[in-house]
């Protein structure tokens, strides 16, 4: 008795029958485009003065900082780990770059570097921690929460120590520059941004190494089986992210003019918040940079809407700590487990 076999679908016919997904996962990105909508319009009723091109592009300018966190942290979640030390980097990196160059009176170590040397100094000092926490998490198998929770505490103990607790504003101007120019009409800060979130979009959507990051965050022992050198990859990520990090820094203290004993601090929440908001999930391999970008903006219209309403900061901080839970809420279905 022959049996006969049923052929597999043709390619349309499974095209046709997963559409509606693929449709979904298109769009997916930009399902926080409606939120951002009703926030501009809100904001519209709330104060006259929202919409304007100057209020917004202060919008932008004001998160570009923030938003280069949540690019690094975005980056390093996609490839399944944390990176709770990025808002400690933030600070601390550009006040050793700054410290290097800067004479003893203005709070410098004496050294008196050229001026031009704190910015590279400043991306150096985020690399390295990026690295080093890398090289205990993979080396020696650690909990990536756990050792960047330690090193989130370190590193702002450091910069606290080496600063004695106290601001710099004895800045060289080139070290401003980047966080207070004026390109083109816009500020230096968000044609900045903007270029980092481009390559990151391009890199993760074209280039094989930054594809390989879904792989290693969706399972990393059958990346490893497919070639990807999986610990390469995630030490590199997190060296990215340090250098991102203290970028952010660089453009944080351009706009404010000095260096505050506790800039960044707080930060890592916002930035999850944001990345998970705009469809990153916190398990690894899902999520895009461009849904990360609308969750900063989401996040920047809302403080925006809050302090044109005159909110005090003590409730402030109660609204950033419902966004979070409301994130973790929209990750957890987006993830298909809202039924566990």
């Amino acid at each position: 008795m022959t049996t006969t076999q049923t052929p597999p679908p043709a390619p349309a016919a499974q095209a046709a029958s997963r559409g509606p997904g693929l449709r979904l996962g298109r769009f997916r990105d930009l399902t926080l485009v409606p939120v951002i909508v009703v926030l501009l319009i809100a904001g519209s009723f709330v104060d006259p003065i929202f919409l304007t091109t100057g209020n917004l592009t202060n919008v932008l300018q004001q998160q570009s900082a923030l938003a280069l966190v949540v690019l690094a942290e975005a980056l390093i979640l996609i490839s399944g780990k944390f990176d709770l030390s990025l808002e400690s980097t933030v600070g601390m990196a550009p006040a050793v770059g700054v410290m290097l160059v800067i004479p003893v009176a203005a709070g410098g170590f004496g050294l008196d570097l050229p001026a031009i040397l704190a910015i590279p100094l400043c991306l150096l000092a985020g690399g390295l921690v990026g690295a080093f926490n890398g090289f205990l998490i993979l080396r020696f198998q650690l909990s990536a929460f756990i050792v960047t929770l330690a090193m989130m505490i370190v590193v702002h103990g450091l910069h606290l120590g080496l600063t004695q607790g106290r601001s710099l504003f004895e800045l060289p101007a080139s070290f401003l520059y980047l966080g207070s120019a004026v390109w083109f009409g816009l500020p230096a800060a968000i044609w900045i941004t903007g270029v980092l979130f481009a390559v990151a979009v391009v890199a993760l959507g074209y280039f094989r190494a930054g594809r390989s990051l879904y792989a290693i965050g969706g399972n990393a022992d059958a990346a490893r089986a497919a070639g990807i050198r999986v610990e390469r990859v995630v030490w590199v990520v997190f060296v990215i992210g340090g250098v991102v990090a203290a970028l952010a820094g660089v453009l944080e203290t351009g706009r404010l003019g000095g260096i505050s004993a506790n800039q960044g601090v707080g930060w890592i929440f916002m930035a999850f918040a944001a990345a998970v908001i705009g469809g990153v999930s916190m398990d690894g391999g899902k999520g895009t940079i461009l849904g990360a970008l609308t969750g900063v903006l989401v996040i920047g219209l809302v403080e925006n809407i809050l302090t044109l309403k005159g909110v005090p900061g003590e409730w402030k901080q109660l609204v950033y700590g419902s966004i979070i839970l409301v994130a973790l809420m929209i990750s957890r279905l987006a993830g298909g487990k809202a039924q566990d």
